[in-house]
């Protein structure tokens, strides 16, 4: 059934009315019926595409023709239908007049064609009599010989003669048409008008051609997924509204499910027509839409991402950048990517580099011996660029410090790094320095958190060693995320067990630059925070959760000392 197959449709009905039988499709109040129609046209047969090789025989020959080519081969064709008809049809006529010639001349001199007949012993001998006679043919001969005695009244005479006549003058045409290519091809009209007279009536089929061809992308409704990889290159997309918004210092929900030594490594927001343009650690570049990610719940393991887009062995993802479109070309030329790998080394190049997918990928970044690809950004041209090492220093530099560069090229130094061996760089946020809302987040290992002003961080050159962004202690760990935010955004937290935690920032209050936060996920022993995401609330969400606010400071009283509770748990820093 339809129904089974298409998601959307409430019902299925007959109605019937004075043109005849039409089909009424009613669909669901949440349904789009642009992608019911889509799927309908996919999954059944209201329309359909046929494949046509154009193949004829030229000349004894099979050739793939054209649409002009196969009219003039058919006018060729029909040409030497009338040509051949033609000469048959002159071969009759003239052996049907010598048979009435014939006729006549015996008619002419009838009293001296019956005493011949009469006075011969045998017909052969009539025959040879008349042929010597008359300078017959043998086939006059026989015709006359065969002729009846009535054609020799009066009238039946001058049905010869005028069928005679008539044979002459049809004789003069067929001669005309075959020495007239013209007359050739007004004969082809004429017959293909008269066929079109008698069988062209109206069209009872409607074809029309849709100004805007059907893709997969009419069939899947453009909501936002989360899309989380593992450590071990498995892959998923999932509904956004699977996952529930819940307090900071929870203890999250189950997320995707790892098998052993596996866990949870990226995370990330996006919308299921965006384009996916993946980065891996050797720095190639790769497209994937996000429609084509397999689709699973927050619990499933995913499809391993070999399966989707061809990373050579050896190699791993490590970077994501989600764009709508890759036919804008005035926003392709006005962004670029901006590239840092864990040594500090950063490199900017125009986005319209890469612009033109291929299934084998493209080399993104020249990565040097020892390092890897860490972060690649979206950028604007005039934003500023935020990288965070392990040890709790970040830097910030605008993004004009650094010049286009080629898309093979290795970079420049952006940050220095500490002497220890283990320090690297743990992550790069872009930011608008216009935008006075931006907060900047940042996550320790073991489940510390914290909110600090943009402008707590001075603006530097490239290649320094920053500030400190997060005091490192025992109790918090290293730092593992920094993230730009705003207060109405929702944190994604995901674990290195698979534990998955969804937050919104605002239960997060801004802090000093320099302290150790709170506690943002309770974490079990030997667990630690894998990845973070921001969630881009809708007004609609932002709405609903405000109302849930307020519905329950209207519940809790004031002395209840739940509140007091809350404001304690949340000022735990140091």
């Amino acid at each position: 059934m339809v129904e089974d197959k298409i998601t959307g449709i409430s019902t299925i009905r007959d109605e019937s009315d004075r043109n005849g039988l039409r089909v009424v499709i009613e669909i669901k109040k949440d349904a789009m019926g642009s992608v019911v129609l889509s799927k309908l046209y996919k999954y059944t047969p209201l329309q359909s595409s046929y494949g046509v090789n154009n193949i004829a025989l030229v000349n004894g020959r099979p050739r793939m023709l054209n649409i002009r080519q196969l009219i003039d081969e058919f006018i060729k064709f029909r040409i030497e239908v009338v040509v051949r008809r033609t000469r048959y049809e002159l071969r009759k006529a003239e052996e049907r007049a010598h048979i009435l010639e014939g006729l006549l001349i015996a008619l002419a001199h009838i009293d001296e064609v019956i005493a011949i007949i009469r006075g011969s012993e045998t017909v052969d001998i009539a025959r040879e009599r008349l042929i010597a006679s008359f300078v017959l043919s043998e086939i006059q001969a026989k015709a006359i010989l065969e002729m009846r005695l009535q054609r020799l009244v009066s009238l039946e005479v001058d049905k010869i003669q005028h069928e005679y006549d008539e044979l002459l003058k049809i004789i003069e045409h067929y001669k005309a048409v075959l020495d007239s290519e013209v007359m050739q091809k007004e004969i082809v009209a004429t017959e293909l008008s008269d066929i079109k007279a008698r069988y062209g009536d109206a069209r009872r089929t409607e074809i029309n051609y849709s100004d805007d061809e059907i893709s997969i992308e009419d069939l899947i409704p453009n909501e936002q997924v989360v899309i989380t990889i593992s450590h071990g290159g498995y892959i998923k997309r999932t509904r956004m509204i699977e996952y529930k918004q819940q307090s900071r210092g929870g203890r999250g929900s189950r997320g995707s499910k790892t098998k052993d030594e596996d866990f949870v490594e990226h995370l990330l927001i996006g919308y299921n027509h965006n384009h996916m343009l993946v980065f891996t650690e050797l720095g190639r570049c790769f497209w994937l839409r996000v429609f084509d990610i397999p689709e699973a719940t927050k619990t499933s393991l995913g499809k391993a991402i070999q399966n989707i887009i061809q990373i050579p062995s050896g190699d791993k993802i490590r970077a994501y950048i989600l764009i709508e479109s890759l036919d804008d070309e005035n926003f392709l030329n006005s962004h670029c990517l901006f590239f840092c790998t864990k040594k500090g080394i950063i490199k900017k190049t125009v986005l319209e580099a890469f612009s033109r997918p291929r299934a084998s990928g493209i080399m993104a970044i020249t990565i040097n011996e020892g390092d890897q690809l860490l972060e690649v950004r979206l950028t604007s041209g005039s934003d500023e660029i935020l990288l965070a090492n392990r040890n709790g220093r970040a830097i910030r530099f605008s993004e004009k410090d650094v010049r286009e560069m080629g898309r093979t090229a290795a970079g420049v130094g952006g940050m220095k790094l500490d002497d220890d061996a283990d320090d690297q760089v743990v992550g790069m946020i872009t930011v608008n320095p216009e935008d006075p809302s931006t907060t900047i987040f940042v996550a320790s290992e073991k489940g510390n958190g914290k909110r600090s002003h943009l402008e707590d961080y001075r603006v530097t050159k490239r290649k320094g060693k920053g500030v400190k962004t997060l005091q490192v202690t025992e109790k918090t760990g290293r730092i593992v995320a920094i993230k730009a935010v705003h207060e109405d955004d929702d944190l994604m937290i995901s674990t290195s067990e698979g534990i998955m935690i969804r937050m919104a920032i605002g239960d997060i209050r801004v802090s000093g630059r320099a302290t150790q936060g709170v506690k943002i996920i309770r974490l079990d022993e030997n667990d630690s925070i894998a990845d973070i995401a921001v969630v881009k609330n809708t007004e609609e969400e932002i709405i609903e959760n405000q109302t849930v606010i307020a519905d329950i400071e209207g519940v809790v009283p004031e002395n209840s000392g739940v509140i007091g509770d809350i404001e304690d748990f949340a000022s735990e820093e140091e």
